[in-house]
């Protein structure tokens, strides 16, 4: 009998992950051999550049970025983390900004590319008429895709204070946070009704912003393409051991159809911000992975 093949692997804690962690959801075809990286966003540069891991949890926009310049990654129509945004931008209770007053205005935000940034960015532009340039981007991170450069309007050189402890400063007037976004009455969002704005854009549009997917690497596809597909259906296997309640938004979606539309969003939404050099297609995003999923993926 041949050797089980083995994918190294890196994914966050999630309720669909951890039947796969566990032991609960199996497969005699493929082993995941889980790597802890936490935050999990540190996995995302050495996957980009060096393949690191042969499966990956991956933010949206630095696998489109990552697939606009060649690097050596399949994305899986697999989505494993969603969040909505609006309420991601927030200011010190004791500075209130509103949305109005944003122009000219100094925004922290880890990375120009962070996918959380992105969508922020995405309503800012659709709920009030606001161009990423009409306020100052000031960054700590460079892209995890190295190629990218992020544009000229956007600073760098945070230094090692928090993002929050610069909010507290008053040495930023709004900060974008997402998993690190603090409780409390301290701070404040700056777009007030965000909650009933987000309600109102998942009616819309039938999913909640996509912010982590997964990917392989181009040399796991090749060394062993059935064990990526077989790893695609354990994630869908886990997911589907999750009960959630009916009609409330799922952080997940899977499938190429699925995905089409929250995948062409995103695209404009990347173009419109300078985070891509060119127009990508969701049908030449998403074949590698077809060729090797199949109609099954589906």
């Amino acid at each position: 009998m041949p050797d089980q093949p083995v994918l190294r692997t890196v994914l966050a804690d999630y309720p669909h992950t951890l039947p796969l962690k566990n032991g609960e959801v199996t497969s005699p075809a493929v082993r995941l051999d889980f790597h802890a990286v936490s935050p999990v966003h540190k996995a995302f540069a050495p996957m980009v550049r060096d393949e690191a891991y042969d499966l990956s949890e991956l933010a949206i926009v630095t696998a489109l970025q990552a697939i606009a310049y060649g690097r050596p990654v399949v994305l899986l129509p697999a989505v494993v983390a969603s969040r909505f945004q609006r309420g991601c931008l927030i200011a010190h209770s004791a500075r209130p900004v509103t949305p109005a007053e944003l122009p000219g205005k100094r925004v922290g935000v880890r990375a120009f590319t962070q996918t959380t940034g992105m969508w922020v960015r995405a309503h800012l532009s659709e709920d009030y008429g606001l161009a990423p340039q009409d306020l100052r981007w000031i960054t700590r991170d460079g892209a995890h895709v190295r190629e990218y450069e992020d544009p000229a309007y956007v600073e760098h050189g945070i230094g090692e204070a928090t993002l929050a402890d610069l909010l507290r400063e008053g040495r930023l007037d709004a900060v974008v946070l997402g998993n690190d976004l603090p409780e409390g009455e301290e701070f404040v969002p700056v777009i007030p009704d965000a909650a009933a704005r987000d309600a109102e854009w998942w009616r819309h549009t039938g999913f909640m912003p996509v912010n982590h997917m997964v990917v392989a690497g181009e040399s796991a596809v090749r060394r062993a393409p059935g064990a990526v597909r077989e790893a695609y259906h354990l994630l869908r296997r886990a997911d589907a051991a999750v009960t959630r309640p009916d009609g409330e938004p799922s952080p997940t979606m899977f499938g190429f159809e699925r995905l089409r539309r929250p995948l062409e969003i995103v695209v404009d939404a990347c173009l419109e911000q300078g985070l891509l050099p060119r127009k990508l297609d969701v049908g030449e995003v998403f074949a590698p992975a077809a060729a090797v999923l199949g109609p099954d993926a589906d």
